[in-house]
């Protein structure tokens, strides 16, 4: 598959036509998002994807990007570079949220932002105060909704500017991590993505910080 395709026969979704969320949305998002992989205007879809996925959309920009990646190997590291940029202005758009609207409007986050909750926030800004860094890279590195985490640094007002390095070395590595994977390893490597990938960004994450304490004593 590859986004630069001129067939007329490829569906031509809307990014405004996204389904609402309802039983069974997650899904039929999961399948709208796939069926921009094709699509001319595939790399600016998975700029916006990767953007609204930082701040508010459900659905990681890892699935459009694997099935682009599939799809042109030789441009799988462009397509990385872009999810990265989408993804890192969407979690400074998050970051925006949090600081500014955080106390006037949180029942909004509650009820509109999957996964968050006053738990979750309450457990966010504890960690940010234990090791900001390794909490922004935790949250950008892992499967961990980074938009959950985008919002409650914005909340708890984690200094930007480490908040800006630590999303993009995480969205980064990851992104460039998956896409390096098809490039050389070619679409039969999909399967053993789709099973383990996640696995492994935790299991390097908690290496990770397993390094750091014992560095601190």
């Amino acid at each position: 598959m590859t986004q630069d395709s001129d067939n007329a026969s490829n569906p031509t979704p809307s990014i405004a036509a996204a389904p609402s969320i309802r039983p069974h949305a997650i899904r039929r998002l999961y399948d709208w998002v796939l069926l921009w992989a094709e699509h001319p205007q595939a790399t600016w879809a998975l700029f916006i994807i990767a953007f609204a996925e930082a701040s508010f959309f459900p659905i990681p920009p890892d699935i459009l990007l694997l099935a682009m990646a599939m799809g042109a190997p030789a441009r799988a590291m462009q397509f990385a570079l872009v999810a990265t940029a989408g993804s890192v202005l969407g979690g400074i758009a998050g970051y925006g949220m949090g600081w500014g609207l955080w106390g006037s409007m949180d029942s909004f986050f509650y009820n509109y932002i999957p996964g968050f909750s006053a738990a979750t926030f309450d457990l966010m800004a504890q960690q940010f105060a234990d090791n900001t860094f390794l909490t922004i890279f935790t949250a950008g590195f892992t499967p961990i909704p980074f938009k959950i985490f985008t919002v409650a640094a914005g909340a708890a007002a984690v200094p930007f500017l480490l908040f800006v390095v630590g999303a993009v070395i995480s969205r980064a590595l990851r992104f460039s991590i998956l896409a390096g994977l098809v490039m050389w390893l070619g679409p039969a490597v999909k399967l053993w993505i789709d099973r383990y990938f996640n696995i492994l960004t935790i299991a390097a994450t908690i290496i990770l910080i397993l390094i750091v304490v014992v560095l601190r004593h």
